[in-house]
């Protein structure tokens, strides 16, 4: 699981956020409520694609985005 991406290499499944699109997207508008409600899906979906890793385009750290990105941060651990 590869944090902060912006684009994804050929290899990776890339979750989206705001105006990074992606294979599945947290949420195309940036809303958090609507990521953090979304993450988990968009985690499966990723590891059920035929590509080996997994992108996930940044998120902001300010409220609800802290638990987004601490979930994020120890999926990849």
């Amino acid at each position: 699981l590869r944090l902060e991406a912006t684009v994804a290499d050929r290899d990776e499944f890339l979750i989206g956020f705001g105006p990074i699109a992606g294979d599945c997207s947290l949420s195309p508008t940036g809303d958090l409520a609507e990521a953090a409600a979304r993450l988990y899906a968009c985690l499966h979906q990723g590891a059920a694609s035929l590509r080996s890793r997994i992108a996930v385009a940044p998120v902001p750290g300010e409220g609800i985005g802290a638990a987004i990105n601490d979930r994020l941060r120890r999926a990849a651990a």
